[in-house]
């Protein structure tokens, strides 16, 4: 597969076991698999927690993170970048690098001044101020991706682009709608029944990468990647 293809990891523990304990241990033996594998992103997407419970696996992935990042091997130079699904406040809370937004969310914008507002101060003098968050946005038009660009998102999120059994009743946008959300000037990665098979039909399209949940829980996370990065 020609040039870089950006991969986002989106969680999804409930499909890991019936249990909540298995369930947070194999979702963390996930996201650091994913970080080991050299994934550029992962969503923590569990929104069904309380706030607590929430921030204590969010502070868990962040540590898995980093810990699986020391020992990536030097052909992945990349450090995985953890957001979480809508809750900024989760975010700063755990130092986490961005959230997630839904298309009807608040904006990026509001987004940025609260995480400058809760770094006020925190850079002492000579030393940089702490980075801005990544704020990754869904969105499900084309006219919604130009809003997300223009509002100031890192990168959006398009789907869904083809059929998912699981939701046959969900019309997907199709590889011409893909093209068109692509037309604007920001990174989008391509969701929806995304597989390794349409993945370059993603990528001619457009699109800068793809985000999917299955592809990466349900398979070897560094054999996926080795396929989307180097086509191998």
């Amino acid at each position: 597969m020609p040039g870089y293809c950006l991969l986002y990891y989106i969680t999804d523990r409930a499909a890991f076991a019936p249990d909540e304990p298995a369930r947070r241990r194999r979702l963390l033996a996930k996201i650091a698999e994913a970080a080991r594998a050299g994934v550029d992103y992962i969503q923590l997407r569990e929104k069904d927690l309380p706030t607590r419970e929430l921030e204590s696996l969010a502070s868990e992935a962040v540590r898995a993170i980093r810990e699986a990042s020391k020992r990536t091997t030097d052909h992945l130079p990349r450090t995985t970048a953890l957001l979480i699904n809508t809750r900024t406040d989760v975010a700063l809370a755990v130092k986490a690098d961005g959230v997630h937004l839904r298309s009807n969310d608040i904006g990026p914008w509001e987004v940025e001044a609260v995480w400058r507002e809760a770094h006020v101060g925190i850079a002492a003098p000579g030393e940089a101020s702490p980075r801005m968050p990544l704020i990754g946005v869904s969105c499900h038009s084309p006219a919604e991706v130009k809003q997300a660009e223009a509002s100031g998102a890192t990168f959006v999120v398009f789907a869904p682009v083809f059929e998912k059994k699981e939701l046959p009743r969900i019309q997907p946008a199709g590889l011409t709608q893909l093209h068109a959300a692509c037309k604007a000037n920001i990174p989008l990665l391509a969701l929806g029944g995304v597989t390794l098979e349409n993945t370059q039909d993603c990528i001619d399209a457009g699109a800068a990468g793809i985000a999917a949940i299955r592809l990466f829980q349900e398979n070897d996370v560094a054999k996926i990647v080795d396929i989307l990065h180097r086509g191998t």
